[in-house]
Order: structure tokens, then sequence, then C-alpha cells
């Protein structure tokens, strides 16, 4: 999260894809750094995924992804 925030801190958009497990650590993270990343969450677990199920979750949060790094 640190790279995003200095990334932000520069005008360059962009966010973190995590795995909904995250959601509550991400957020105390962001609060003690006083930052709202962009954060596309993706259905936990990710290891034991196959190559279909992994492209699957890649297209179904492709559009959420897409609009990180259009923000301005």
């Amino acid at each position: 999260m640190h790279d995003i925030k200095t990334l932000d801190d520069k005008g360059i958009p962009g966010g973190y894809i995590a795995s909904s497990v995250f959601v509550e650590a991400s957020e105390a993270q962001a609060a003690s750094l006083g930052f709202e990343p962009g954060v596309v969450y993706v259905p936990h677990p990710i290891q034991d995924r196959t190559d279909d199920e992994m492209r699957m979750l890649a297209d179904q949060a492709f559009d959420q992804v897409l609009a990180l790094i259009e923000r301005r």
C-alpha cells in the first residue's frame, strides 16, 4: 500500500487487487496512513484456483481494475 500511496501522491492513478479476506487488514493499514487507496477485492481463496477460474475472476474484475487507472 505504501507504493500505491507514493504513486497517488505524485498524481499517478492506481490501486491494488486483493482477495476478500484482506478487507479488514487493508482498511486498517489505509487508516493508519491516512489514505483511501483504490482497491478491487476478488473472492478468496486464490491459491487453489484453476487457470480457468482465475481467468473468470480476472474477467469479472476487469472493469473495476480499469476504473482504478482511469480515475483522475
